[in-house]
């Protein structure tokens, strides 16, 4: 069989564009083998647990996971940029394995024709970030439905992302139906459109992390529990617990809520207080250590929401701009007798 040599440029255009070198920038760990595109280096993990380590380098390269546990890990944090380039127009990582772990990746500049472009599409398993940044792209993560999905997202920022360009919004964390999404010691910033962090997921732990929308565009809400929800919401000294309020004092929470947001004379963003038509059918419930309805029947998602929890569709917009004011939003609520703050643990 007579062989054909390719050109160098034509071996240059397989590679995807990155720091130029004369190794691949894909290692499988556990094997040794050097792959120049990323998805080579999944298949040949296939359903297996495995490790990529990936070279320093700006790439135009994507990949689609469909089985297998898989670590994807930069050589040295911070060095290594997914620029662009999305695969199945959704994100620079489509994620439908078993479990990804992601450490110290760059994602940016993702767009998409639906307007969804994220650096990491998850769609079914279990998602770890650490130590990463989501930039400049329609969305930072972005779930499907899977209710056995846990997602942990640590140390990690998020900035300029988001959007409401034709009615339906993205958002910097976008959270389907899933088991449980944990934020930990993560920044958020310079929000283009949307929240911040929005999830639908039975229990949401964000603890000690920064909300800064100081340098916001059109930002709504730092965090929306669109389902309700179990788990906590905590900065550092302090954990934020709420109870619904009874019918005989919920319409007084709900002025202590608007009183002590309009204190605070920010607009960046909003937290909703529910009407008080709601009161007759919210049971009191409470939680020592967390915003907590301890189960999901729509009384209590109600009652969540109704004064700490943010929401969209209240005819009430508290403005809340920062975690300070944040901190002396609850001072407000918890000497109305509608909120009680605990130790984080």
């Amino acid at each position: 069989m007579k062989r054909f040599a390719l050109p160098l440029f034509a071996l240059i255009a397989m590679a995807p564009l990155a720091a130029q070198s004369d190794q691949p920038g894909f290692v499988v760990e556990e094997t040794g083998r050097g792959f120049w595109r990323l998805q080579d280096a999944v298949k040949a993990i296939g359903p297996r647990e495995g490790t990529i380590t990936i070279a320093p380098g700006t790439y135009q390269d994507c990949a689609i996971q469909t089985e297998g546990a898989i670590t994807y890990r930069a050589a040295r944090p911070g060095t290594v940029i997914f620029d662009t380039m999305t695969c199945e127009d959704k994100g620079a990582l489509v994620l439908r394995g078993l479990a990804a772990r992601v450490e110290g990746i760059i994602f940016q500049n993702m767009k998409v024709p639906d307007g969804n472009g994220s650096g990491i599409r998850l769609e079914t398993g279990n998602l770890d970030v650490t130590n990463s940044i989501f930039r400049n792209s329609e969305q930072g993560i972005l779930t499907a439905h899977d209710p056995q999905s846990e997602i942990r997202v640590t140390d990690s920022t998020f900035s300029g992302l988001g959007g409401c360009p034709s009615g339906g919004c993205t958002h910097s964390i976008y959270l389907g139906d899933n088991a449980r999404l944990t934020v930990a010691r993560c920044r958020f910033e310079r929000g283009t459109g949307g929240h911040y962090v929005k999830t639908r997921a039975v229990r949401n732990d964000i603890t000690d992390n920064s909300f800064d929308d100081t340098q916001g565009r059109t930002t709504n809400y730092m965090i929306d529990l669109s389902n309700g929800s179990i788990g906590v919401i905590a900065p550092r000294s302090r954990t934020f617990s709420m109870k619904a309020a009874p019918a005989s004092n919920f319409s007084s929470c709900r002025l202590a809520a608007i009183r002590a947001s309009r204190s605070l004379g920010s607009t960046a963003s909003r937290i909703a207080a529910r009407s008080s038509s709601l009161a007759s059918r919210m049971p009191s419930c409470h939680s020592s250590s967390g915003v907590s309805t301890k189960s999901t029947p729509r009384s209590l998602i109600a009652a969540t929401r109704s004064v700490l929890v943010f929401l969209s569709n209240s005819s009430d917009d508290l403005a809340v701009s920062s975690a300070t004011n944040m901190s002396l939003l609850v001072t407000g609520l918890v000497s109305a007798g509608c909120a009680k703050t605990a130790p984080a643990a």
